[in-house]
């Protein structure tokens, strides 16, 4: 599907955490409210929308990494280690 160009005003301090979420969750802004949007699509056109993210153990895993990643104890791998190749 192609994409177009809207712009969006915001309150400054408003951008500024959008950004840094964006950021801290390796995504873009642009890409939340794309899901965003999506998600409101679907459920006003009454189509059923699994969300990963809601799902109990993959937030619970999130959280694990977010906070090895914050706190410097994450463990890095290489692909070869992970994969067996």
């Amino acid at each position: 599907m192609s994409k177009t160009r809207i712009n969006v005003s915001l309150d400054q301090d408003l951008a500024e955490f959008a950004k840094i979420f964006a950021a801290e969750n390796r995504t873009t802004v642009a890409d939340m409210v794309t899901q965003y949007l999506l998600a409101l699509k679907r459920r006003v056109e009454g189509e059923y929308v699994d969300n990963l993210f809601a799902h109990p153990a993959f937030h619970q895993a999130m959280e694990e990494a977010q906070t090895k990643l914050r706190s410097g104890s994450a463990q890095w791998h290489s692909y070869d280690e992970v994969f067996g190749g």
